[in-house]
């Protein structure tokens, strides 16, 4: 069957329009099932929707690092098209900046060659070790992408597989990534440089295994990409390509019940009324559909089990327009000018608001004019933090002027004499806009503890019909993964329904 013949077939709910949400009801509509998107937000997209202002700024509100062009390729391909059939791509060079104090600053270049220089010339002997680290780093990329991410996370036999069992020691699921970068690298900015995606995206460095030094090389080797127009180009795309196949989209529509009887879902009710569905998938928060669409008897989960689950980080992040344009600032800049280690344990352990904190700043408009007016530019600066948080305006500001003065200092811009918009977005509204669980940004950290099957079941236990998808279940937070995501729930639905 081509990708444009439809057939008549079973009815299937998709709770949100996030990455995964989207991924999922384009993989079942492809497949001839008739597919409803349920959106409670006036716009699709999750955290990736965009903000449109009236005087001509476009922020994206979410996901920022395109990483992984593949698997986004792999999407696309998977419905006869490319992703430049919707939007254009281009490689940042420099990758992202990282500031280490007033005139220590690394870029990182797009060239491999050029970043092994800079290595070197910051510790002798270490673009041999960098060659090593990140040859190690692909072979687990290349398993972890390719094998691993596709699992669905329903039982341990699902890794006995010839290329996973013999590749175990390799793969280094049970060693510290912490432990395994200072092996090979012993400078301090070296040390920070790759560390940094496991603090933005997941656990302590020292709880997360070093497996995830796949990040490394998906940053560093494959380089860090931009869709031109912003990360809403994206997801516009994928609801093309959803709707192409059948699927419907409505928004401003959330799911307020899913009537249950016997061991399936029957029909689910919002604010447009109460429909009849074969199968559904919930992409929203998983905690939420649990706990608030759920009777009790059907949760997979207990509050105390998720109560004592390890999140990924909130973040604290101001939308800012600018008058003029800023000197210095390259699209990605990430200030690790402060202590690394003070503000990780603060985020993970202590659970407090950040005395000395580091943050990232993303500046588009340096390399696409189209989301700011002429001659201004766009800001979007995170800060991450502990989920669970309170964030009343007052504190919001004040760690607005404390990251201001660190950001004029560095750029000699007076940006808050310049500014045309602003905007703060922080733990209440993660929680009131996509019904998150304390207030997290990115999912479940990614420990030990919390990998592959440990993960919370992409299967309801006790319903036949009920699959969840996105970063709080397998294969877990990021962009890329909620992708995937989205394909394993429908492949496990389907597989379901054709029972």
């Amino acid at each position: 069957m081509s990708v444009h013949q439809k057939k008549e077939g079973p009815e299937i709910a998709v709770i949100g329009s996030g990455f995964a949400g989207i991924s999922a009801a384009a993989y079942l509509a492809k497949q001839g099932y008739r597919v409803d998107v349920y959106e409670k937000n006036t716009a699709i997209g999750g955290r990736a929707r965009q903000l449109i202002t009236e005087n001509g700024y476009v922020f994206d509100m979410g996901p920022s690092w395109y990483w992984m062009p593949e698997v986004f390729e792999q999407f696309f391909n998977d419905f006869g098209y490319k992703a430049e059939d919707f939007y254009e791509l281009q490689l940042l060079d420099p990758g992202f900046s990282v500031v280490f104090g007033a005139g220590e600053v690394l870029n990182i270049p797009a060239d491999f060659e050029e970043l092994c220089q800079l290595f070197e010339s910051i510790e002798s002997g270490s673009a041999a070790k960098l060659r090593s680290f990140l040859t190690e780093a692909s072979y687990k990329y290349k398993i972890g992408i390719g094998k691993l991410v596709y699992k669905p996370g329903l039982s341990f036999l699902e890794f006995a597989d010839a290329d996973l069992i013999k590749g175990l020691f390799k793969l280094q699921v049970f060693t510290s990534f912490s432990s395994h970068v200072k092996k090979y690298f012993k400078d301090p900015r070296l040390i920070a440089l790759m560390e940094f995606p496991v603090l933005f995206l997941g656990a302590m460095p020292e709880d997360t295994p070093a497996l995830y030094s796949l990040m490394n090389y998906a940053g560093l080797k494959l380089g860090t990409w931009y869709p031109k127009g912003g990360f809403g180009k994206v997801i516009q795309a994928m609801k093309e390509v959803a709707e192409k196949q059948g699927a419907k989209f409505h928004t401003d529509t959330p799911v307020t019940a899913l009537d249950v009887q016997g061991k399936y879902i029957v029909n689910l009710s919002s604010r447009k009324g109460t429909k009849n569905y074969d199968g559904v998938i919930a992409a929203a928060d998983y905690h939420h559909v649990e706990e608030q669409l759920l009777d009790q008897t059907y949760r997979n989960y207990t509050e105390k089990y998720w109560n004592n689950k390890v999140f990924a980080p909130s973040c604290l992040i101001f939308y800012l327009g600018v008058k003029h344009k800023i000197n210095g600032l390259n699209h990605h800049t990430l200030f690790f000018d402060e202590d690394l280690k003070q503000h990780s344990q603060e985020i993970y352990k202590d659970a407090q608001w950040p005395a000395k904190p580091l943050f990232y700043v993303c500046c588009p408009s340096v390399t696409d004019p189209s989301v700011a007016p002429a001659g201004h530019e766009n800001l979007f600066v995170l800060m991450p933090l502990a989920p669970d948080l309170k964030d009343p305006e007052a504190i919001r500001e004040q760690y607005f002027h404390l990251i201001m003065d660190r950001l004029e200092a560095y750029t000699g811009c007076a940006i808050r004499e310049q500014l045309d918009y602003k905007k703060s977005y922080c733990v209440s509204d993660f929680i009131s806009d996509y019904n998150s669980y304390k207030g997290n940004a990115y999912g479940l950290a990614n420990t030990l503890m919390q990998t592959a099957t440990l993960k919370p079941s992409l299967k309801n236990k006790k319903i036949d019909n009920l699959f969840y998808a996105g970063q709080l279940t397998v294969p877990g937070p990021g962009v890329p993964p909620s992708i995937i995501s989205g394909n394993i729930a429908a492949q496990q639905l389907i597989k379901h329904l054709n029972k």
